[in-house]
């Protein structure tokens, strides 16, 4: 696994041994950042269910501000920590360990873009849509970032979240999600299968 553009390109980030991780394919990443492409400069980002920081190390690469990362695994926290030691990008980070639902509460300030990967089979898409919703995280033009497997439907809304983009890539999908009563410059007719 590496970052792919930007500051930190080509580096090669620590990934942990066994099956207990599973990192974003190169593809799939490349599609969630080309569909970023104009939010991306300057934002503040969660790395949510972070793993190994993949996804918010390369939007630090890209010219994220910041990204907050959490995870409640302490391996995954260690492994974290090091790839932004590797990528120099200890003054852009921010690490929280523990469950999803307190790390979310310690984020002190608004976010433009929120991945959530969690295991797959864990049930926490909407559960994790829904506590971003309660706390208010995302500022008015904030985007949320699912990535799931294809078996796994996502509903048009979650709260005050509204569904804008999907898009399919083999077993994976990327579930598109902003805030209903948002005004931002999102093409609505984007959703697509």
């Amino acid at each position: 696994m590496r970052i792919i553009t930007g500051k930190y390109r080509g580096r090669k980030l620590e990934t942990p041994f066994g099956n207990e991780i599973r990192p974003t394919s190169d593809k799939v990443k490349e599609s969630i950042f080309n569909i970023l492409m104009c939010d991306i400069e300057d934002a503040v980002c969660v790395d949510l269910f972070a793993g190994t920081g993949n996804l918010g190390l390369e939007a630090l690469s890209r010219g994220a501000l910041k990204c907050w990362f959490c995870d409640n695994e302490r391996n995954s926290i260690d492994i974290i920590k090091r790839n932004i030691k590797y990528c120099k990008a200890d003054n852009e980070s921010i690490v929280l360990a523990g469950d999803y639902r307190k790390a979310l509460k310690r984020i002190d300030e608004k976010v433009d873009i929120i991945f959530i990967d969690p295991p797959y089979h864990a049930g926490l898409y909407e559960k994790a849509v829904e506590q971003i919703d309660l706390l208010d995280l995302l500022t008015d033009v904030g985007i949320i970032v699912a990535e799931h497997e294809k078996m796994t439907d996502l509903p048009e809304h979650i709260g005050g979240m509204k569904l804008f983009k999907h898009k399919k890539y083999g077993k994976t999908c990327l579930s598109l999600y902003k805030r209903a009563d948002s005004d931002d410059l999102l093409d609505e007719e984007k959703i697509s299968d």
